[in-house]
């Protein structure tokens, strides 16, 4: 199992975000199990309300959504939800990815790999 923690704002002018949701997506496809955990800016990621500039080719928050709803397991800082990203307060686009430092923790302890961005 990998985990991996995204911290940054989505669409701050990299390819971070995007590289992380592409390895994912290539983890997944070669049958790895993979966690997402999303904090800090990077919880903008997991609100419909975030769109894609036009100045980007992809648009990150469906390829989040498009690895969740394939399975793979998405999580959210809820402390971050009123703390971080341009939308505070605003909702995750599904109310059950709203967590804790707890459950990052333990996946961190049964992960094999875990890798931030």
């Amino acid at each position: 199992m990998t985990t991996i923690v995204l911290n940054r704002q989505p669409y701050d002018g990299t390819d971070v975000t995007w590289n992380a949701l592409r390895l994912a997506k290539t983890l997944v496809k070669s049958g790895e199990e993979v966690n997402i955990f999303l904090m800090n800016d990077a919880v903008d990621l997991a609100r419909d309300k975030t769109s894609k500039p036009d100045s980007y080719d992809y648009d990150l928050v469906e390829m989040l959504k498009e690895l969740y709803e394939k399975g793979t397991k998405l999580q959210v800082c809820g402390t971050c939800n009123a703390r971080s990203g341009l939308f505070k307060n605003e909702p995750y686009f599904d109310e059950k990815i709203s967590s804790t430092m707890q459950v990052l923790a333990d996946w961190v302890v049964a992960s094999d790999k875990v890798l931030t961005f």
